[in-house]
């Protein structure tokens, strides 16, 4: 450790996002532990050098933790993120990203942590904007309950600074997609088309395929956390003033991810076209600017990703 390291807690540390948060934690000189329940992380996604607990996040070991390391800071990736998951059973959505944040929380409490970043959505928390690309400063009427949880988890965190002094920022993420993506929720379409296309088998698109996102490379995701663990923002602005959307600023249809994917493959096996899924928003891209302000912007275009993560894919013969 180095005289700037820091004792860090990521939280979901073997999952997609949380595994490369740790990699740059760990390449900075912090001391990292990670707490996942291996429900959708995997075990191999945590290198040797961080410290890994087999925990729930709503277990009340986890305090123990807390009160035995003394994180300084805490990276809160752990969580349900399937949509539609949350929209067929909203408690054990809440049981996760609320109860299991509150558990969280009340150990950070404890512990006295300086700082948490918190991986919030702004794919979701806007529901279905008027202004594309979104500010932060929309309106937040999210339409589905992993929405409402990822936004009540946002109130809550503005009261622990409040009434306990526990600094906090949140990165509302854009669609992310990259190496070990799990191929699930809409991000998780990058994952599904690559195997399919390694298979040579056609690709399913639900509804006219027209839907557009904002697919963020999860290696700017990673600089964002970084960026974030240091930015020195003023108190009492209000929700808006501590979070900052995590995206490109450009909106990708389906069907043109499809045909970037294709080329990048160099197989055409053809599409299906199904009935849309209900519930899905029909565009979501975030406006970056306020981000930018504080120093911080993507770097990796949609085609360099694309191609990265479809090598990693080929590579792996896994999308996670």
């Amino acid at each position: 450790m180095n005289d700037t390291s820091r004792r860090v807690l990521v939280t979901g540390g073997a999952g997609f996002i949380g595994s490369h948060v740790v990699d740059a934690h760990l390449a900075r000189g912090d001391q990292v532990w990670v707490v996942d329940d291996l429900s959708s992380g995997k075990r191999e996604n945590v290198p040797e050098e961080a410290e890994f607990v087999e925990m729930d996040i709503a277990d009340a070991g986890l305090r123990d933790l807390f009160r035995d390391v003394g994180f300084q800071l805490v990276s809160h990736h752990a969580a349900q993120v399937n949509v539609r998951i949350s929209v067929d059973d909203p408690l054990l959505d809440a049981g996760v990203n609320v109860a299991g944040l509150l558990n969280v929380m009340e150990g950070a409490r404890e512990a006295r942590t300086d700082r948490v970043i918190y991986a919030s959505s702004g794919g979701v928390v806007y529901g279905e904007p008027e202004q594309v690309p979104t500010p932060e400063t929309a309106p937040k009427l999210p339409l589905s309950p992993y929405g409402v949880a990822k936004l009540a988890g946002e109130h809550y965190l503005h009261y622990y600074s409040e009434i306990h002094g526990i600094d906090y920022v949140a990165l509302r993420y854009a669609n992310v997609y990259g190496p070990r993506q799990d191929p699930h929720g809409e991000a998780g379409v990058v994952a599904i088309f690559s195997q399919r296309l390694i298979g040579e088998e056609e690709l399913t698109i639900f509804g006219d395929g027209e839907q557009t996102r904002d697919y963020v490379f999860v290696k700017d995701v990673v600089s964002a956390n970084l960026k974030a663990t240091d930015l020195n923002i003023p108190s009492g602005g209000g929700l808006d003033a501590v979070a900052f959307n995590v995206g490109t600023g450009q909106a990708t249809s389906v069907n043109r991810l499809a045909d970037l994917l294709e080329e990048i493959a160099g197989i055409h096996p053809g599409r299906v076209y199904r009935a849309e899924r209900l519930g899905e928003l029909r565009h979501s891209t975030l406006d970056t600017g306020r981000f930018a302000e504080w120093g911080w912007a993507p770097h990796f275009t949609l085609r360099d990703g694309l191609r990265e993560t479809f090598q990693f894919i080929t590579d792996t013969g896994v999308p996670g």
